[in-house]
């Protein structure tokens, strides 16, 4: 798999749990506010992507796929706690059950897709 479909399918699993997220707590759904919630999370991919090199191999699992999602839930949070934003134990849960499913989810099923 290239690096583009990959960040791409990263970036919509961020978008994802942020507009769920978002529309679950009744918080609206502006672009403003979504932007807010969004932005530590996707400081957190890019941050993923380049500590973990993942477009040497965006699509493998161990190595890319746990180390990006990791990265970008642990830097979100930071980087929500910088700027005033909540991080609740079950919000930091929450993300990381979310996240990890989605993407780890989608390198599993392009894994699977490779070897069948």
């Amino acid at each position: 798999m290239r690096s583009v479909p990959a960040v791409i399918f990263d970036l919509c699993c961020v978008m994802a749990f942020v507009v769920i997220g978002r529309a679950g707590h009744s918080e609206g759904e502006t672009v403003a506010g979504i932007a807010e919630t969004a932005w530590p999370f996707l400081a957190g991919l890019l941050i993923g992507w380049l500590v973990t090199r993942a477009w040497r191999r965006p699509a493998a699992l161990a190595g890319t796929g746990v180390g990006v999602w990791l990265a970008t839930v642990a830097a979100g949070m930071a980087l929500r706690v910088l700027s005033g934003q909540g991080t609740a134990a079950t919000f930091i849960l929450v993300s990381l059950v979310f996240l990890g499913v989605f993407m780890l989810g989608w390198r599993a099923v392009a894994h699977r897709r490779r070897t069948a």
